[in-house]
């Protein structure tokens, strides 16, 4: 399958990346924005994925596309922070990734306005600040392209994907102090062989997370990087399924909501945003938009 954003499953994640999230300003001067969003988005060194509320706008529907949910589990909370729009640009310098933000912004001008904007990066060769391994069990090659693409349906939808987006902010200090055997069974995984422990407790990240053990498999591709704000800092989760329901199951399971036990990752994390994307795919180079109408 060639004809999707090459970006979602490009590895190594990228050194610099910036995530670029917009609402919708002006729905009269959204048809020449999107023309601008076409001619700027190559799907391989910017990706982009609109949310429910412009599609909504264009008076069309994506199938599976819904707004991120504000999941309170058990005494966990995931907020939801959904926009309409999202790009996703990557780069080797993180100066020619703010001109070509500012670019960005100004051509989606005044259709769009920018109400976020988060900075991330390649910690080691693809870690957590905490210096664990991240996307370990991420499936490669086909199994990559199976997980995370729609196969089948009507043109301008094959090729493309679904987003979901997480902002997480680390509790380092908290997490400092623990024991390196605390820590280790907070992930499931050995911070100095990267090895799953067989010992690890049901609420390790790892078993509650573990795609295989879910009805139907719930398998995704991740593209975490982590992102440092001032004082502040933890992981920007990203990952791309050919529908939401995978890593909806995990969040549910995660949450606490499938058997009442909460993954140990919010003991020294939570997350502070949450937003849902459809990733339309490519035609001849360009952004395949006529499952929207456009194109």
């Amino acid at each position: 399958m060639s004809h999707y954003q090459p970006g979602i499953l490009a590895t190594p994640v990228p050194p610099h990346a910036r995530h670029m999230f917009f609402a919708l300003q002006s729905i009269e001067a959204l048809p020449a924005a999107l023309d601008k969003l076409m001619t700027l988005v190559d799907g391989k060194s910017a990706v982009v994925g609109f949310g429910e509320s412009l599609v909504k706008a264009l008076h069309v529907q994506i199938d599976g596309l819904r707004v991120f949910p504000a999941m309170a589990g058990v005494g966990v909370d995931n907020p939801s922070t959904q926009h309409a729009l999202w790009c996703w640009l990557h780069g080797v310098d993180r100066g020619e990734l703010l001109n070509r933000s500012n670019a960005l912004e100004a051509a989606l001008a005044p259709a769009f306005r920018r109400v976020q904007m988060n900075e991330t990066f390649r910690h080691q060769t693809g870690h957590d600040l905490t210096g664990y391994e991240d996307g370990t069990e991420n499936p490669h090659d086909d199994a990559a392209v199976a997980a995370a693409l729609l196969g089948e349906g009507a043109e301008g939808l094959v090729g493309g994907s679904f987003a979901a987006i997480q902002k997480w902010q680390h509790d380092f200090k908290g997490f400092n102090a623990m024991s390196a055997h605390e820590r280790d069974h907070i992930m499931g995984r050995r911070l100095s062989d990267n090895e799953e422990l067989d010992d690890a407790p049901v609420s390790a990240h790892v078993k509650r997370t573990a795609q295989e053990s879910f009805a139907p498999e719930a398998f995704v591709v991740r593209r975490s990087m982590p992102w440092i704000e001032g004082d502040r800092a933890g992981l920007m989760f990203l990952a791309f399924g050919f529908s939401l329901d995978a890593f909806e199951a995990q969040l549910r399971r995660m949450s606490g909501l499938e058997d009442g036990i909460t993954d140990g990752l919010y003991r020294m994390s939570r997350p502070v945003t949450g937003g849902y994307y459809w990733c339309p795919p490519m035609k001849d180079g360009y952004l395949d938009l006529r499952a929207l109408r456009i194109g």
